[in-house]
């Protein structure tokens, strides 16, 4: 992919990325299913895989119940085939007031539908040590 084209995906993943945080800040379950493709998966970690819209908008809502919130995407490199694109990058979760609840590393497989990038695939993995017992 020529640079401009991979610098122009970039830019446009980075708004998406921008919508996620102020979505997820807003406590919007609902807006954040939006951002994700109708048959869209979250592969979330220790958990079953979540499919569709309505999966999708019930994981977030238990998130943000769980007092998360603020969620930070950092994109650390991007590639692009067509009209999918693969983004690894890191990510981190707060509490109100800033505390830290969690960090790690995500991978996502973005679709382009009607113009617009949408998550199709989202999986994560924290960075921090499991709980001891």
């Amino acid at each position: 992919m020529a640079a401009e084209a991979i610098d122009n995906l970039r830019e446009q993943i980075a708004t998406m990325n921008r919508n996620f945080k102020e979505t997820f800040a807003r406590g919007d379950a609902a807006g954040m299913a939006a951002l994700y493709t109708p048959d869209g998966q979250l592969l979330p970690p220790n958990s079953p895989v979540v499919t569709g819209a309505q999966g999708i908008q019930a994981f977030w809502q238990a998130i943000m119940g769980m007092g998360i919130k603020d969620a930070s995407l950092e994109t650390v490199e991007l590639e692009a085939y067509g009209d999918t694109a693969c983004e690894i990058g890191r990510y981190t979760l707060r509490a109100e007031g800033g505390q830290l609840l969690d960090q790690g590393n995500y991978i996502v497989l973005w679709k382009r539908q009607g113009g617009q990038w949408k998550l199709h695939r989202d999986i994560w993995n924290s960075s921090q040590p499991p709980a001891q017992p």
